[in-house]
């Protein structure tokens, strides 16, 4: 597929499905592209499908499938749109392109050749305990000991995260965040190259009461 050029060729590309739930379209909203006038339209089309088919059908589906509706904030960049967004240090939050690459620019493979894609999501069903318990670690950890992920980053408002998916077999899962964990009383990360720092049964007593309180029962 050609990058589009037209109103039809454009609507050609958000029609295509990228899971049970999820199309092109639902990831090519962008604040930056709509207040800059900077078209958010991958240049290589078949390279970000492809990304965002691993993105929605390794993660998005089943997270989607065992909370309910998950919300997209943002999701894919074009690469002009993500250097505006980085540049006057970092006005609108992006990384540069080389470090978005396989991240938020789907259509650009990551040093090794290989394709990613991030989506920064909102799962309403973690939002009553996070509201309550200032805690977003449940979602954090359930993410870790279920699906393939590769990066994960947490930010304050409304418990929003990246959620990274990556075709890479050497990449290793981090968890970072922006947000004061209240079990440690710190930003420290919960996971680093790979290496969790809390054990199985302890991830466990922090996910189980979020689950319990979704149905009032004993999560399976």
């Amino acid at each position: 597929m050609k990058k589009p050029a037209t109103v039809q060729a454009l609507e050609d590309l958000g029609r295509v499905r990228l899971s049970k739930h999820f199309f092109m379209r639902d990831f090519l909203y962008s604040e930056i592209s709509q207040i800059e006038g900077i078209p958010n339209i991958p240049d290589y089309p078949d390279r970000a499908i492809e990304a965002g088919r691993g993105l929605c059908e390794q993660l998005l589906e089943p997270l989607q499938e065992r909370f309910g509706r998950i919300v997209i904030r943002s999701a894919y960049r074009a690469p002009a749109v993500n250097a505006k967004g980085a540049e006057n240090n970092n006005q609108y939050s992006c990384a540069a392109n080389e470090k978005n690459y396989a991240e938020h620019i789907w259509d650009y493979p990551d040093t090794k050749g290989h394709l990613g894609a991030t989506a920064c999501i909102v799962v309403p069903a973690l939002l009553p305990w996070y509201e309550e318990h200032k805690d977003w670690t449940p979602l954090a950890w359930w993410i870790h000991d279920n699906l393939p992920y590769a990066s994960q980053f947490w930010f304050p408002r409304l418990a929003a995260f990246n959620l990274r998916w990556s075709a890479n077999p050497d990449v290793l899962p981090s968890i970072s965040t922006y947000v004061t964990n209240p079990h440690t009383g710190n930003k420290k990360a919960l996971v680093k190259d790979g290496l969790a720092f809390m054990g199985l049964e302890a991830r466990k007593s922090v996910v189980e009461p979020w689950l319990a309180s979704l149905t009032g029962e004993r999560p399976l």
